[in-house]
This record gives structure tokens, C-alpha cells and sequence, in this order.
């Protein structure tokens, strides 16, 4: 490569070679003068010092997450620990209703405070004290899994129970569906069952029941044995009547009341107040008109109401 230079009139001729690699380095050169002269990172917020201050910061910040990670890790594993420790007092109680449940299976009346669950159990322990960071570790999948068998296993025990109550209340009520005594507890008997002279129209007429009067009116009406109320409301000629079913075909009913005090569906025991004395429908004064029924048909109470309840 050639240059020439006119110096007063005279020209300057100067011959020079440049080979590839030259012209690389001097284009690397002249890039280089230009970045320093420009410092394009200061414009664009890339200065090396600001840079270093953020990547300190982000490691602190990790630093500060990896710390919290840890406590939040440690914590759970104590209350894993706590958890594990729960759930054995839980399979405790757990094993307490099913010494319940034989017992229960096997008696009828319970009486000695075995179902005083807000009692505390007492269990004999020994061994030397330990903190708690010398637990095991536990597994948290290992505890959902416990939790979740345990819950079953609850499930399952509240079902069962439920049908041994449901047995033992069947049986209590089969018992007390005897029928006997008086719906009342003061006042007379005013009229038998069978053929009377009806008090409206002086006819023969039959008479499905026992009147018993009462000179209190608004005094009580009693169940004669337990059972499960199927009629609670008006009815022609009884006025406010209840009708209970004692099972086994059995059924009384209770006329007149003033004031009914149980409904239809009701679980009733015998001896319980379930009216009040009135003279609604066809009454001539304040009584309960008393009747029995067996598979749907009326028979005399009599024998009912004055044999033992026991």
C-alpha cells in the first residue's frame, strides 16, 4: 500500500505494507479507544460497581431465605414430633373404647363413670427424661398416613358404638313398652269398657275404652309404657288426641286433652308426661279416655291398667 504527500509542490511518496492480522488489531484498537471515550454501561446502569452491590444484596437476601427455610423446617419437625407424640395418646383413648365396647356388649347398665371421657388417662410411664431434639426424625408423609388411619379407625368405632347404643336402647325400650298403670296419677275411674248408655243421646252404644276424671283440670296425662308417638293432633270425636306405638302390636291412645306435649315421632318412656287433662271433642267433662289396641283393634284395658309395672 502506497501514500503520497504534496509538501511545497514537491510530492512525498511513502510505501507501506498492512497484512490481515494488522488490520485486526488496529480495528480492535480503534473498537476499544471508542468504549472508553463512550461508556456505554454507565448509560445503560451496567456500571461494574453498582453491578457488584446488587449481586451482594441478592446473596444476602439468599442467604436470609436459606436461614428461614431451615428454622421453618426445623419447626415442623417438632411439631412433627408433637404430632407422633399426640397421635400414641389418641390410640391410647382409641384402645380405651374398645375395652368400653366388650363391656358394654356384655352389661346393660353402666354405672361406674366409664364413659367420664373429659377425665384425663391415667397411665403408668417411667423411663429417663429426654428433650425433645432427641426425637427421632419423622417423616411427614409417614404422620398424614397415621392421621389418616386413625381417623378411619375413629369412623369405624363411632359406628360401632352407635349400633351397640342402638341395641341397648332397643332392649331398655322393649322393657319399658310393658304397658301398665294409670294415665293419670290422681282422680277415678268413670266409666268400663263395653256396652254403656251414650251420655249425648241415652242409647246403647259400645265403649272402646276407660274414662278416668279428674276434677283438676289441666293436670297430667302419662304414658302407660314406652314407645313411639304415631298420632298427635285433633281427631273426630276424641278431640286432641296422642296415639303411641308400643311395638309388638300394641298401641294406646289418650282423648280429651286440653294440651298436647309431645309430637308425632316423639320417643316416649313410660311414666312420662305427655298432655294435659282437658274435655275437647265429645266430652261431657275434664278425663282421658283411654283406650288399648292390639293389631289395630280395641280390647279392654283393664287388665293393663292394673297390673304391676314391674
Amino acid at each position: 500500500m502506497s501514500l503520497s504527500v504534496f509538501y511545497r509542490g514537491t510530492k512525498v511518496k511513502f510505501s507501506f505494507a498492512l497484512s490481515r492480522r494488522r488490520i485486526l488489531s488496529l480495528a480492535g484498537l480503534a473498537a476499544f479507544g471508542v468504549l472508553a471515550v463512550t461508556k456505554p454501561w454507565v448509560h445503560q446502569g451496567l456500571d461494574p460497581d453498582s453491578a457488584r452491590a446488587k449481586i451482594t444484596e441478592e446473596k444476602l437476601a439468599l442467604a436470609a431465605q436459606e436461614q428461614a427455610v431451615l428454622e421453618l423446617k426445623n419447626e415442623t419437625e417438632k411439631k412433627l414430633t408433637a404430632m407422633t407424640i399426640y397421635l400414641g395418646e389418641m390410640q391410647s383413648q382409641l384402645r380405651r373404647l374398645d375395652a368400653l365396647g366388650q363391656r358394654l356388649a356384655s352389661v346393660a347398665d353402666l354405672d361406674n363413670g366409664e364413659f367420664a371421657f373429659d377425665e384425663p388417662l391415667v397411665e403408668v410411664m417411667g423411663g429417663p427424661e429426654a428433650s425433645i431434639i432427641d426425637a427421632p426424625k419423622v417423616d411427614g408423609r409417614d404422620v398424614i398416613d397415621q392421621i389418616e388411619g386413625m381417623l378411619g379407625e375413629l369412623s369405624s368405632k363411632q359406628k360401632q358404638l352407635a349400633l351397640l347404643e342402638s341395641v341397648m336402647m332397643s332392649h331398655h325400650i322393649s322393657a319399658e313398652s310393658y304397658i301398665a298403670g294409670r294415665p293419670i296419677e290422681s282422680g277415678w275411674l268413670s266409666s268400663q269398657y263395653g256396652i254403656r248408655k251414650d251420655p249425648f243421646n241415652s242409647r246403647p252404644a259400645m265403649h272402646k275404652g276407660l274414662d278416668f276424671a279428674s276434677l283438676e283440670e289441666g293436670a297430667g296425662v302419662y304414658a302407660t309404657g314406652a314407645g313411639v308417638v304415631t298420632w298427635a293432633g285433633e281427631r273426630s270425636g276424641y278431640g286432641k288426641l296422642i296415639e303411641i306405638d308400643h311395638g309388638g302390636g300394641l298401641k294406646t291412645r289418650y282423648g280429651h286433652s286440653k294440651e298436647l306435649l309431645v309430637k308425632e315421632g316423639d320417643v316416649v318412656t313410660r311414666g312420662q308426661q305427655i298432655a294435659l287433662i282437658g274435655s275437647t271433642g265429645r266430652s261431657t267433662g275434664p278425663h282421658v279416655h283411654y283406650e288399648v289396641l292390639r293389631n289395630n283393634r280395641q280390647i279392654d284395658p283393664y287388665k293393663y291398667v292394673y297390673r304391676s309395672a314391674d
